[in-house]
């Protein structure tokens, strides 16, 4: 029995569109390291002042992460409107944020439901899209 798979190319996306994927984006992966071992971690996130994250999570080893200010990366796929798959990465050392920062009534609203603000300076950020 032979395999048979269609070659698929891809293309980087620029810094600009990655930034307005990100902009449109509401879900992520967080991509951290958790007790030595990679993982990835669903997330709320908004991009602000067009250079910053702000990432929403319950979950300890991201609260964990930006208090000791580590790196980490986050990453959001999808599909255009041709069928073409993408995918954006955006890593920076992580900043736990305190809600008082935002006048934002959702930020109010996520953080009154157990979530902690973290900001992620888009530091590296990079992406492409299969055609």
């Amino acid at each position: 029995m032979t395999a048979t798979s269609s070659s698929l190319t891809s293309e980087p996306l620029s810094r600009d569109e990655c930034q307005r994927r990100l902009d449109g984006a509401t879900v992520a992966r967080v991509l951290l390291s958790l007790r030595g071992l990679p993982a990835g971690l669903a997330a709320r996130v908004e991009l602000v002042e067009h250079d910053r994250l702000v990432i929403s999570s319950r979950e300890n080893a991201v609260l964990l992460a930006a208090r000791r200010g580590d790196v980490i990366s986050i990453q959001i796929d999808g599909l255009d409107g041709d069928g073409n798959t993408w995918s954006v990465t955006a890593s920076g050392i992580a900043v736990w944020a305190s809600p008082d920062l935002f006048d934002s009534e959702r930020f109010q609203r996520i953080t009154d439901c157990g979530a902690t603000l973290v900001i992620l300076p888009l530091s590296v950020v990079t992406g492409q899209i299969e055609l």
